[in-house]
């Protein structure tokens, strides 16, 4: 399934579609609207509840396979393609739920003066504007990043992986999906134990009373100060199966970062008392807190993400322009939209973004317009850091969007939290379809038709936010001590907008010094990495700086399946080029299926909510 490339990071081979074969039918797109729905209904949940939002690619190309495998033994791969592209584009709309809950915790906060409350009509009117726009403005990336660049997306690899094994028939593919099987089993049991228990637990209390004594979530070290930081071992196999398709040198790079963030800068700030909290006072060693720490390390990990990002366009400029040009033929010749199609399709998702957040929200158009910009680079940055380290930093990147438009419009709560908000739902969305994109490359779809299906997909997961947000929220509490779904990202989204209404000087002492320094570095680095002979021994920029976002426990597990990944090539490159994929896949999988599942046995009452 894989190939080496010059720069030792996996590849894999691209697949062809046979001309007679149909993708877009009338079943797979049926089929992929309930499979669409299905995700965007219980997406919010397992965001909310976890923190972040995991892989579900493969999850919606399992539905699919039931799905279509229920209306016709006749379907293939190019069809549930179809199908998981729209549960993945649902899903990824509905990550926003993290944003309609900072709103309520803001508005909980007697000191923000945040009065914004959006009715359901609105936020599906907004999400979905703001998703096709994400959308479409990542058609024309397609072909530098999965194409030109080969970048990994694995979470896009497992889901390629997945649906090659599902429409798989001979013997080795057989025994590819016993591999896969046998990973997503382990992966899927080890997270129901573990994650405090979720089904086991709840199962357990439903039929027998008695609650099962479950695993801890990670080892950490019992350092005073480090273990208040997270710096251990995520018991973790979606992060373990991540590592071993990044990559070594990825993980190794995320490992520098991670160790910056978390091991060094607590020892070093602290002591330096440079950590200040949302209240302005001066942590110590005994009082500081996770958040406290990633509010300073953001600013330099932010900044290597952007100068790495961007030095890398700047530098391969030639390559993005014969990219655009692919899309300039009223038909484009690479199987995309055309470029005449996704102007039109832009400048209307624009206007109507624009109309909604000035009529709806109160925001000038020129704020939206400014938005719909920022966007722009936020995309770029992001989609290089999830196809080089599967972890996308959309809501950190949209925390320095704060700190953007804390300057250009001071003591704007309301405009601060929408047009962040406006930049990271479009950069979230490019998210999505690019995975969707990798899946399709491995297995010959037709880049348009999957795009077709991700525009459809955006407003069944705007219409899941806005109408089943309530309902958690109500069911199971955002705000106050007994919450059960108080999210971190947005407590961090609504704290930093909190921080922000003090001006200038509520940024972090130096923090913005160090920012700087690493804005050199991210260059530094990718034009070294830009020399083969030298690319092997030069850090990922973009890796050091995920690591420097991401708690260390998850990266310090990635690290260790990146090295389980290149212990196994190494030994035998045969069977690891065969099966490697398929079980990094299946550890992917099996976590995703579980952490879908949850909600769903919790409205059937089959889990109680305690």
């Amino acid at each position: 399934m894989s190939t080496e490339s010059e720069g030792g990071e996996s590849q894999h081979i691209v697949g062809t579609k046979p001309a007679a074969v149909q993708e877009l039918t009338p079943r797979s797109v049926i089929v992929g609207i309930v499979v669409a729905g299905i995700m965007g209904t219980s997406y919010p949940y397992i965001v909310l509840k976890l923190g972040f939002g995991p892989n579900v690619s493969v999850v919606a190309a399992f539905f699919g396979f039931l799905f279509l495998g229920l209306a016709s033994r006749s379907y293939n791969r190019w069809e549930n393609n179809i199908v998981q592209t729209a549960g993945t584009s649902a899903s990824q709309t509905a990550f926003m739920c993290i944003l309609l809950a900072a709103f309520d915790m803001l508005r909980a906060n007697p000191k923000a003066g945040f009065d914004l409350q959006l009715t359901p009509v609105q936020s599906f009117m907004w999400l979905t504007f703001a998703g096709l726009l994400g959308v479409l403005l990542a058609v024309p990336l397609r072909q530098h990043y999965i194409v030109d660049e080969k970048l990994t997306f694995a979470d896009g690899v497992a889901a390629g992986e997945t649906l090659i094994v599902l429409d798989s028939k001979d013997e080795s593919g057989r025994k590819a999906a016993k591999v896969m099987g046998l990973g997503t089993l382990l992966s899927g049991l080890h997270f129901a134990v573990r994650e405090e228990g979720l089904i086991l637990k709840g199962l357990a209390k439903r039929f027998t009373g008695n609650e099962h004594v479950y695993l801890p979530d990670a080892f950490i070290v019992p350092h005073d100060m480090l273990k208040k930081t997270g710096t251990g071992f995520a018991w973790s196999l979606l992060a373990l199966g991540s590592g071993a398709l990044v990559g070594i040198r990825i993980n190794a790079s995320m490992m520098i970062g991670a160790t910056l963030s978390w091991v060094i800068a607590p020892l070093v700030l602290v002591k330096a008392g440079l950590i200040i909290n949302a209240d302005g006072a001066v942590m110590t060693a005994e009082t500081f807190k996770k958040g406290d720490i990633l509010l300073w390390v953001m600013w330099p990990g932010v900044g290597i993400l952007i100068s790495g990002g961007l030095t890398a366009l700047v530098l391969k400029w030639q390559v993005l322009v014969r990219s655009f040009k692919a899309l300039t033929g009223a038909k484009a010749a690479t199987g995309d939209l055309s470029l005449r199609t996704i102007g039109v399709g832009v400048a209307l998702a624009a206007t109507g973004l624009i109309v909604v957040q000035w009529v709806n929200l109160g925001i000038a158009p020129w704020v939206t317009v400014l938005a719909i910009l920022f966007s722009l680079p936020l995309m770029l940055i992001g989609l290089r850091a999830l196809g080089e380290t599967n972890w996308g930093p959309i809501s950190t990147l949209s925390n320095v969007m704060q700190g953007v438009f804390g300057a250009i419009l001071p003591g704007n709560l309301n405009a601060n939290m929408v047009a962040s908000g406006t930049t990271g739902t479009i950069a979230t969305d490019s998210e999505a379809i690019m995975q969707d994109y990798k899946a399709g490359h491995m297995i010959g779809s037709t880049p348009g038709k999957l795009t077709v299906m991700q525009l459809v997909g955006v407003p069944i997961g705007a219409a899941a936010v806005a109408w089943m947000y309530p309902f958690l929220a109500s069911t199971y509490g955002i705000v106050g001590d007994n919450a059960k779904l108080a999210s971190p990202a947005s407590a961090r989204w609504a704290g930093f907008a909190v921080i922000l209404k003090r001006g200038a000087e509520a940024l972090p002492k130096y923090a913005v010094h160090a920012m700087v320094v690493f804005i050199v570095l991210g260059a530094l680095f990718t034009v070294l990495e830009g020399k083969k002979e030298l690319k092997k021994w030069v850090p990922s920029p973009t890796g050091i700086g995920i690591g420097m976002l991401v708690p260390f426990s998850v990266i310090s597990m990635m690290f260790i399946g990146g090295l389980l990944g290149y212990a196994w090539e190494k030994k035998d490159k045969k069977s690891s080029d065969a099966y490697s994929a398929p079980l990094a896949s299946g550890l992917i999988a099996g976590e995703a299926i579980v952490a879908v599942i949850v909600p769903l046995l919790i409205a059937l009452k089959v889990i109680p909510n305690d």
